[in-house]
């Protein structure tokens, strides 16, 4: 293991940028700026080379890694993967091996874990599966399109729905609010404990939701080709861009972009140590993770370390600061202690 001085780069501070007010999702406004996408596909992780040195820290055996969450109340690590379809739970203070493997309905796409549930993301079956932790029973609840992210938020859980461009708001398993807007497609959706979020990949936007109000308002693009998000510890989302290769720092109350900070190697998976304000991204162009610290105007890189090939998702366990990567080409998950 080893920790590398961080390299000077510059940070660009915003106010803001290619503001769009809210409307509804019928409007065809076309001097709106954010109908202006240069790429219309989602953004996808740069294909990795062949591993060249060592990845740092433990390995696991696992095959194809498509999705992984911590849960800090039952310290546990879901890993999702791809064949068969199903997810493992490890016991943090013991990762040797799975204490147990729960069969999906088809491949989860993401992952999120809190308060001793895991929000597993089915969108080929049209299903969200709640699997509980540490034992791992498992759920399921019909979700009308493709369910792409899901999140607890108090006793509601959301659901970004990619297909239907929506925002879904669930309690006891029934639909309470559809929460539309302008949208391209819904694939993630984030709170931060004060404000939620959601991330449209096809349009490399984000948008502010007011889930009492049932509504969808202002966006903001999110560079070039908006990957993956997480929410900090100081109410802002962090977003990775793909295709320009930045970590770009959004405030949410109001939503503006705060910071757009240069990150080469194929930036794409992002997770969050509330403990530590380490903002930890996967770079699959290198086969590398980079921790940053967010405290201050501008990331300040603090570690950098060699992953296993295409480590398109990572996670963090906040009691003990390690770094978990996994491999979406079937080469384990990967267990860094700073």
């Amino acid at each position: 293991m080893r920790r590398l001085t961080a390299v000077s780069r510059i940070a660009i501070p915003l106010a803001g940028a290619l503001a769009l007010s809210a409307c509804s999702s019928s409007g065809q406004d076309n001097t709106d700026s954010l109908q202006v996408v240069n790429n219309p596909v989602a953004a996808k992780a740069a294909v990795s080379p062949a591993v060249s040195m060592k990845p740092a820290g433990q390995v696991l055996a696992t095959s194809a890694v498509s999705a992984l969450a911590t849960d800090q109340q039952s310290h546990t690590l879901v890993v999702a993967l791809a064949q068969p379809p199903s997810v493992q739970v490890y016991d943090l203070g013991s990762l040797g091996a799975p204490k147990i493997t729960v069969p999906l309905p088809g491949p989860a796409e993401s992952l999120s874990a809190s308060g001793g549930q895991a929000l597993a993301s089915i969108p080929t079956k049209g299903v969200l599966a709640r699997i509980s932790l540490p034992g791992g029973q498992l759920r399921t609840e019909p979700v009308a399109g493709q369910p792409a992210a899901g999140v607890a938020d108090g006793a509601d859980t959301l659901v970004a729905v990619r297909d239907r461009k929506a925002v879904e708001v669930l309690a006891n398993g029934a639909v309470t609010k559809t929460i539309t807007g302008q949208l391209y497609s819904a694939d993630d959706v984030i709170d931060t404990g004060q404000n939620v979020v959601v991330l449209d990949r096809l349009r490399t936007a984000v948008f502010s939701v007011d889930v009492n109000a049932g509504t969808m308002g202002e966006g903001l693009r999110a560079g070039d080709g908006a990957a993956n998000a997480v929410a900090d510890s100081y109410g802002r989302v962090l977003v990775t861009d793909a295709r320009a290769g930045a970590l770009l720092a959004f405030s949410t109350g109001p939503l503006i972009l705060r910071q757009r900070y240069p990150v080469p190697g194929g930036v794409y998976g992002i997770a969050y140590d509330n403990q530590r304000s380490l903002a930890w991204v996967t770079l699959t162009g290198t086969n590398q993770v980079v921790g940053f610290d967010v405290r201050g105007g501008e990331p300040t890189e603090k570690y950098r370390f060699p992953t296993v090939r295409q480590p398109d998702s990572v996670g963090v366990d906040e009691q003990t600061g390690r770094v978990i990567v996994g491999s979406a080409a079937g080469e384990g998950t990967q267990v860094i202690q700073p």
